[in-house]
């Protein structure tokens, strides 16, 4: 931990580091009895929360709060702002008149904890230290006070064990060492059992351990302590801990965190003494009971340390009578105030309940639901408080297979966890393999270096994907939240040796057929079978849902690519198809080789040959489609990837391909090697496909209404919308439009509903001309996965490789191709937008990359003014609670 100014003891003459002048009515410190709860912000979770509950007449230990303003001058400067140091002083002068207690003196002592606290909750991310200001003659002081000299040894020990973790940086471990020595000495089990001769030479031996760790004597000065737990707090803010939580929990834009010094109470004073943690409701079913535990003779940190096990909050009914019928009546008050289930914190001092915590508490995602439907019912709440009190991204956990959260075994491995849900099987390492495993009824795992798209139907057989490349918008990504299968994708510790049919990680070599387990919600990877537990819809999700789609403005389509797809997005509530991509039909098995027919023909006439015998296969795809939506649109998106993906690329599957077609080898390889492009991504594909074969979009066209026309027949209402995939001129969709139209009118007189044609904007000239576009389009809809990698220039499926570094250098707040650039993409949306309905002012504007079913993202669309987002089926009920929640949000603000 880095040296710093000096910021307690203003009379000190010198600094070691000279602080920043700030405005002199910048206010740094805030007593417990002077802040708000609406001043979380500067003030943090617990801050606030701490003056809250001293405003509500509760007992709270006394104390003050240093601002986040203060941690991020820290941070920024290296420095204090001047003023902070008299601040400090004040408030412990103040805090000495309230409790009647001296910090530091020999007398009658004050002591205090410092703990962290920032405006979102980061349980146990940050330090803390309890007991602070104990010294040899603090102790004495604190023995004739209190007349437990056991209790106050104890206190001492814990003091200079947590001191000498969080602040000197000596490994807790060390002195957990020394413990359990002298535990076996003295034949003890439990903490407990050590008198207090027995505690004061523990503190000698923890001194001691501290002298030899540091070279220093551990420091006996109050204001010392006092200064460098401070800093040790905030320094906490940036330990690697804290910015993986962040990093992982998307928790942005914060300013540091707050500290909070607050009086000690003592829950080791003895029989008569306790500390415990409880909830208002149940935070595994939602259930309404008082739910908790504590432990008798005990500090905070024991209640959480497993050392020893607590009793049930039901028990302190029995052994405290007064004390839980006051925190009974304290909970309930709490949770009216807050409206929310609330995790508390308290401790008991000789009989005397003191209130050291209240937040939010951490809930499942069915207790959750079930406290929402409940706190409406019981009119604590409103159905848009309910709402808000949802997390989006929990939804997840209810619609796949799920690891219980009683499994307590440790993963092999960890990569992205780039679809969620659970799976077990046994390791395949080819797609071929997994398909044929299947249909002999066997539960595999695709292992692979990375995915394609000819691994599709390897991919479909398999229960869940692993690779050891790729990001969280990668293909096997990309599919495999379409198809609702859990994957782990760049988990890098992984070799995989496919001719081998091996996956290496350190020492563990998995073999084909070998059982694995992966959490495609956390990214990792285990050895074994682990049993999983199946997701339900409760009634209280159906009521929920019921709530939330009053509230959304925005529509929720479905990503979907087969009939199958578009039942389960209709299952989950999906208002239509805003993605049907057709090239995933092009690799099924009974039509791949006539999609090389097409591409190895030597002119149109041979290329419309084979396209024809495509044509029934298309249109059979599509009326499936358009029978599971009746009455929703189907936004159809026509061939997009360049045509090399449909080849094989290796000479053994080229010279087996050759046999199959009657070409020579030569030939054929000579067709491979001419549609080679260096960057795939920026080369023939999309629209510029069509301009060079026009005949390809043609059989499309014809497929698509064809399929609309006899669907339509038979009394299925049907909305088609042909969507044209890289478009960046105006002139190229004129074009497109023309080929479709041309097809279009060649049934005139059957058709008689409408047929949209509009365009996916995922370039930036698209955007910027978006004007000039949608003079030929009846809608847009934006296509970020490619928007994004266009925009930052860098291939989405090679980001992962230094990604990670940009997000632990802080040079990203959050991964773009996760959640939507804002700035960058956002502002090309916001201006294709305007551009767009300047000259359509009903053009319909849609979104249908992987961000349509990112909370944040839907959130920022719903803000833009789209019309509807698009997501696979498995996020359909997570874009819907964000749209809903971004809706009451705009209402409150307004």
């Amino acid at each position: 931990m880095p040296k710093t100014t000096d910021i307690v003891g203003a009379k000190k003459k010198t600094a070691k580091i000279q602080t920043h002048q700030r405005p002199t009515t910048m206010k740094y410190i805030y007593a417990f009895s002077e802040g708000r709860a609406d001043m979380k912000p500067i003030l943090g979770g617990k801050g606030a929360v701490l003056a809250d509950m001293t405003r509500l007449g509760l007992p709270v230990p006394q104390g003050f709060t240093i601002t986040t303003e203060a941690c991020h001058y820290y941070h920024e400067n290296s420095a204090y702002p001047k003023g902070l140091a008299d601040e400090l002083e004040l408030q412990l002068k103040a805090l000495e008149r309230k409790t009647g207690k001296v910090f530091g003196s020999a007398e009658n002592p004050l002591l205090v904890s410092v703990r962290s606290g920032a405006a979102i909750s980061m349980p146990g991310m940050m330090d803390t230290i309890l007991n602070l200001g104990l010294n040899d003659k603090t102790l004495a002081g604190l023995i004739k006070k209190t007349n437990n000299e056991r209790f106050c040894y104890d206190a001492y020990r814990r003091f200079v064990n947590m001191f000498g973790d969080v602040v000197l940086g000596i490994e807790h471990a060390k002195f957990e060492e020394i413990l359990d020595e002298m535990k076996n000495e003295l034949s003890v089990k439990l903490d407990t059992g050590i008198g207090a001769k027995d505690l004061a030479r523990l503190v000698k031996l923890y001194k001691a351990k501290v002298k030899e760790e540091t070279g220093k004597d551990f420091p006996e000065d109050p204001r010392e302590q006092l200064r460098l737990a401070i800093e040790a707090v905030f320094y906490s803010w940036n330990n690697d801990r804290a910015k993986a939580y962040r990093r992982i929990n998307k928790i942005t834009g914060l300013l540091g965190t707050a500290v909070n010094v607050q009086s000690m109470v003592f829950g080791n004073m003895g029989d008569t003494s306790g500390t415990g943690v409880a909830f208002t409701r149940n935070p595994s079913d939602g259930t309404k009971e008082f739910y908790g535990e504590f432990l008798i003779n005990a500090q905070g940190e024991d209640v959480v340390a497993g050392i020893r096990t607590p009793q049930k909050i039901s028990e302190l009914k029995k052994v405290m009578p007064k004390v839980y019928s006051q925190l009974l009546a304290i909970q309930n008050k709490l949770e009216k105030h807050y409206k929310n289930m609330q995790d508390i914190e308290f401790t008991i001092e000789d009989e005397k309940l003191f209130m050291l915590q209240s937040r939010n508490g951490k809930r499942t995602i069915q207790a959750a639901l079930k406290i929402a439907t409940d706190m409406v019912k019981e009119k604590l709440i409103t159905q848009a408080e309910a709402i808000l009190q949802v997390d989006p991204n929990q939804i997840n956990h209810l619609l796949h297979p799920t690891i219980p959260s009683s499994f307590k075994g440790k993963a092999l491995c960890k990569g992205l966890p780039a679809s969620p849900g659970a799976s077990v099987g046994k390791a395949v390492f080819t797609p071929e393999d997994a398909c044929e495993w299947n249909e002999k009824d066997e539960k595999v795992i695709l292992v692979r270096k990375e995915t394609s798209p000819e691994d599709i139907q390897g991919m479909y057989a398999a229960q869940g994907i692993l690779t050891s490349m790729g990001g969280m918008t990668s293909h096997a990504a990309v599919v495999c939240r379409g198809m609702g299968k859990p994957c782990v994708a760049g988990c890098a510790a992984i070799h995989i040796d496919a001719k081998r049919k091996v996956c290496v990680c350190g020492e563990t070599v998995i073999r084909e057929w070998d059982t694995i387990t992966i959490n495609g919600s956390t990214g990792e990877l285990f050895v074994g079978g682990v049993e999983l537990q199946e997701p339900t819809m409760s009634n209280d999700f159906k009521l929920f849902m019921s709530w939330v789609d009053k509230f959304r403005k925005l529509k929720v389509r479905a990503n979907a690519d087969t009939p199958n797809d578009a039942n389960v997005g209709r299952g989950f509530g999906a208002e239509g198809i805003g993605l049907c991509r057709t090239e995933h039909m092009f690799f099924e098995e009974d039509r791949i080789m006539k999609v090389r027919e097409m591409i190895v023909a030597k002119n149109t006439e041979g290329r419309k040959t084979a396209l024809n015998k495509l044509l029934p296969l298309q249109k059979g795809d599509f009326v499936g489609i358009f029978k599971e939506m009746n009455g929703y649109p189907v936004t159809i998106r026509l061939l997009d990837p360049p045509l090399h993906e449909f080849l094989p690329n290796t000479p053994a599957q080229i010279e087996e391909l050759s046999k199959t077609m009657g070409i020579g080898v030569d030939e054929l390889r000579s067709i491979v090697d001419s549609l080679h492009e260096i960057n795939p991504m920026l080369g023939h594909r999309g629209c510029r496909l069509a301009v060079t074969y026009p005949e390809i979009y043609e059989m499309q066209a014809r497929a698509i209404v064809e399929a609309a026309i006899e669907v339509h027949k038979k009394g299925i209402k049907v909305i088609p919308e042909i969507e044209i995939p890289i478009v960046g001129l105006a002139t190229e969709l004129k074009a497109m439009r023309n080929i479709v139209e041309s097809v279009i009118k060649e049934y005139k007189g059957k058709i008689n509903f409408e047929i949209k044609i509009g365009t996916m904007i995922e370039l930036p000239r698209a955007c910027v001309t978006a004007d000039e576009i949608a003079e030929f389009a009846d809608f847009f809809s934006f296509g970020t996965n490619d928007l994004t990698q266009m925009t930052y220039g860098f291939s989405r499926d090679d980001a992962g490789k230094f990604l990670s570094h940009y997000m632990d250098q802080g040079l990203f707040e959050r991964d773009p191709t996760d959640t939507i650039d804002r700035k960058g993409v956002g502002g090309l949306m916001k201006l294709c937008i305007k551009l767009g309905r300047g000259v359509k002012p009903d053009l319909e504007v849609g979104i249908c990359g992987e961000h349509g079913g990112e909370p944040k993202s839907v959130e920022f669309c719903h803000e833009i003014g789209l019309n509807y987002v698009s997501c696979s089926p498995y996020r359909v009920p997570i874009a819907k609670l964000a749209a809903a929640q971004a809706a009451i949000k705009e209402k409150l603000n307004q």
